[in-house]
């Protein structure tokens, strides 16, 4: 079956592609679109956002179970209790990123990616995939993934996944420091 990117630019799927780890989402995309609403008066339940968090949740147990590495089940295992606890006491509203910053995320060139380049989700290899499509977070050059597997988790939680700084966090910029000696000099000059 060819991938709507093929579809849309005219692409005959190769028959000797492996197939992917990564599970389809479109279940968790139609539950977070009940979620997101323009209306400011309209609020999702905690039972609705609850539930993509589920949805969210499965697909990493999922992707869990065939783990090529410790870390990556380790990292997944992270992942899935972290979203546990957002069950358990589910938010007002989902906590993550709007499609917007997804847009306008830095995107990896496949030139600067190598053999060994691994997205730290789903474990494939980013050139293993013919159109790679790699995202670097801007909390640190090294935190890159497959845009499908990252998403789906900064739309819920708004965190990287690696090291869990808030990525819509607002730097505060510095207040410069007024020198007072130049102002109060006492009438000397030099």
């Amino acid at each position: 079956m060819a991938s709507p990117y093929e579809v849309e630019h005219g692409i005959k799927p190769s028959t000797t592609t492996k197939p992917t780890r990564r599970p389809s989402m479109s279940s968790f995309f139609a539950q977070l679109s009940q979620i997101e609403t323009t209306n400011p008066h309209a609020q999702p339940t905690p039972v609705e956002v609850s539930a993509a968090e589920r949805l969210l949740q499965d697909q990493l147990t999922t992707l869990r179970l065939s783990a090529p590495t410790e870390s990556n089940q380790a990292l997944l295992t992270e992942l899935i209790s972290a979203i546990e606890m957002q069950i358990e006491h589910p938010p007002e509203k989902a906590a993550g990123v709007p499609q917007s910053y997804l847009d306008e995320l830095d995107r990896v060139p496949k030139k600067l990616l190598k053999k060994t380049d691994t997205c730290p989700i789903c474990g494939e290899a980013f050139l293993d995939d013919e159109y790679p499509l790699v995202v670097q977070l801007p909390c640190h050059k090294t935190h890159r993934f497959d845009l499908d597997c990252v998403g789906p988790w900064l739309r819920m939680q708004g965190t990287c996944p690696l090291d869990r700084k808030e990525l819509m966090k607002k730097k505060e910029v510095p207040k410069p420091v007024e020198d007072d000696e130049e102002e109060d000099d006492g009438g000397m000059y030099a």
